[in-house]
Parts: C-alpha cells; structure tokens; sequence
C-alpha cells in the first residue's frame, strides 16, 4: 500500500460559476485511523448539488469549507484498516470521506454497504442521501394523494426521478422538467413521467408556465422545487388551491454567489410571490435531509425492493479519475450530466 493519498482541495472561493483554477489536486500522507476510526480506500465519489453553497464563506447549514481544505462529500469504497469492532478489512462502507482516494471516518458515521444487495454506488445516489431527499420531502411534506398532479426540476436528476416515480406508484399525474429533448424522453419513456417539459426550449418563464399548462390542465398540486429560477417563476402561478412545494434546493441561484448576491438585479419578485403563497394558501416546507436520517431505514425498507425489482428506474453519470472530478462538479452545475454525477475514484473490488 501505497504511503500517500491524492485529494482535491479548494484552491481559492469562486466568483459566481466555478472553474478549475478554484480546485487543486495534491498528495498527502497516508492517515492513520484512531481509537474508533476507519480508513477506507474510495471506490466511487459523490457530487452533489449542495457542494457549491458550502464553497462560499457564507452563514448556512453547514460549516463552508476553507480555503486548502479538502473539499466534503459522500465516498464508498474497501475498508483497508479499522480501529472499531464494527468494520473488518475488505468491508465496504459509505460515508463522508471528501474528495480523496482515501480517507478517515468514524465508524459510528458510516454505513455498511452489502455488495450482494445491489451495486455499491447506489448508496450515493438511488439507495443514498440523494434518493432519500426525494422520497421524505415527497412523502412527509407533499402529502401526495391519488389523482393529484405533481411537478418535479431536474427531472432526471437522482432526486427528481425518484419523485417523479413515486408519485405514479401513487396514483398521482407526474410532470417533469429537464434540460433537453434527450433527458425529456428518458423521463417519459424510461421513468414513466406522464410528461417532461424541456426549459432549454422555453425562451422565458412565460414560455415555460405555457408548455406547463398543457401539461398540466387541471393546475399543479405538489412543486418539489429543488431548482428554483425558472421554473419556479413558472410554476408558481399555477399552484391550486392548498397545494405543497417541498424545497430542498435551488440549483439555478447558486452561482449568484453568497446569499444569493445577483439575483436581485432584476424586478423584486417576493411580493407577488408572498402574495400567491397566501391567496392559495400554499405550505412551503424547506428541509435539510440530514436532519431526518432517522428515516433511513423506513426510506430503505420501502425503496430497496423497488429498486432490486426495477420498479424504480436509475441513471448514473459517472466520471473516470479523481483529476477529472473539478470539471464533473461544473459540468453538473451546468446541468450537462445526465443521471446521479459520481466519479469512480479506485478500481472495483
């Protein structure tokens, strides 16, 4: 074994959009595992969504990452070393092991993954945080019911698809939105959507809310809004009575910068918005799914037969070479990946 590791650190904070020079890849030594510890040999990394607000040194749920520190995320892969009764060497596990070819975790912050049960990657994305977010922010805050339409973003995202597909489990009309003819028929097609509406082809928010009402006749019941821009200027009028919007993210701002910084060059939107919210009287729930982990084991008791059966239908986006994860994070920033963005880091077991 090798005594150095590679990892990615963040190299300066990005203005707006990031670009390779705010990412430097080194080598360190090799960590040692403490008293409880772990060291794991990453398989596959995850890239996710979120990544790009913890860059910016901004107040937030979580801690921002600091300059020349190694950047935070979801890794699965071998254990190679353990300091606790609960992992052997040759356990594959998954946890936040950052963007690294290895890393140290504590193994109360780790998961078991069992190879036999389905592809270990799907515990970064379709059986992991981001399959997860869909299914609670579905279940707990849109309170679906049968025959209602529901919209989802990114429809072909690791999150929007697992909304989209369980609101057709549930009776419910499913109507996505997606970045191109290509990702609109995978969801309509593959993902059973009753219809995908491509943004890219609508020139404004006028034009997108026209494709969405002929998608949508009857007005729109649950907005899973996980992209924000828009589609939620769109969509927005278009809420029935009582409708729900669970908010888990807003993907189209976070280039703005910290706080959001740039989005108010425009015409001041929130008191129309505020105003919709209340006439329809509208539940807007935001949610930080780390919050409610307490549900894992419910999401994976009712999603992993759906899964190993192919009921739930899942795409991966996955990148060869921890090098090349800088330029994988931008292009899912531009909405360029097709499916859950993961990068293969090490070689399979």
């Amino acid at each position: 074994m090798s005594d150095e590791i590679q990892r990615i650190v963040l190299a300066k904070r990005p203005e707006g959009q990031p670009v390779p020079e705010n990412f430097r890849l080194e080598t360190a030594a090799m960590p040692t595992p403490g008293e409880g510890e772990v060291l794991l040999r990453v398989i596959y990394m995850s890239l996710d969504p979120y990544m790009r607000g913890r860059m910016d040194d901004a107040k937030s749920y979580s801690t921002p990452v600091k300059v020349d520190e190694q950047m935070g995320g979801g890794a699965v892969g071998e254990v190679i070393e353990s300091r606790s009764p609960r992992f052997a060497p040759g356990d594959i596990a998954m946890g936040m092991f950052g963007w690294g070819s290895h890393g140290v975790v504590r193994a109360a912050e780790l998961r078991k993954i069992d190879p036999a049960a389905a592809p270990i990657e799907t515990s970064l994305g379709v059986l992991g945080m981001p399959g997860f977010t869909g299914w609670y922010g579905f279940n707990e805050i849109g309170r679906p019911k049968a025959g209602e339409t529901l919209v989802v973003g990114a429809a072909t995202g690791p999150v929007g698809s697992m909304v989209g597909q369980l609101a057709k489990q549930k009776g419910l009309r499913a109507v996505g939105v997606a970045g191109g003819a290509d990702k609109c028929a995978f969801a309509v097609k593959e993902l059973g959507f009753d219809a995908c509406i491509d943004h890219r082809a609508a020139p404004d928010a006028k034009a997108l809310r026209k494709s969405l009402a002929d998608a949508c006749p009857g007005g729109i019941d649950i907005y899973f809004e996980n992209v924000a821009g828009m589609t939620l200027e769109a969509v927005l009028p278009m809420m029935n009575v009582g409708g729900r919007m669970p908010l888990c993210g807003m993907i189209a701002w976070y280039n703005a910068g910290a706080l959001g910084a740039g989005e108010t060059a425009g015409p001041d939107r929130l008191p129309k918005a505020w105003r919709t919210i209340l006439v329809n009287r509208l539940t807007v729930g935001g949610f930080i799914i780390s919050d409610h982990f307490d549900r894992f084991g419910d999401f994976l008791a009712e999603v992993g037969p759906l899964v190993r059966d192919g009921k739930i239908v899942y795409r991966e986006d996955v990148t060869d070479g921890l090098e090349h994860a800088p330029e994988a994070f931008i292009r899912m920033l531009e909405g360029k990946n097709f499916g859950k963005t993961l990068v293969k880091v090490g070689s399979s077991l």
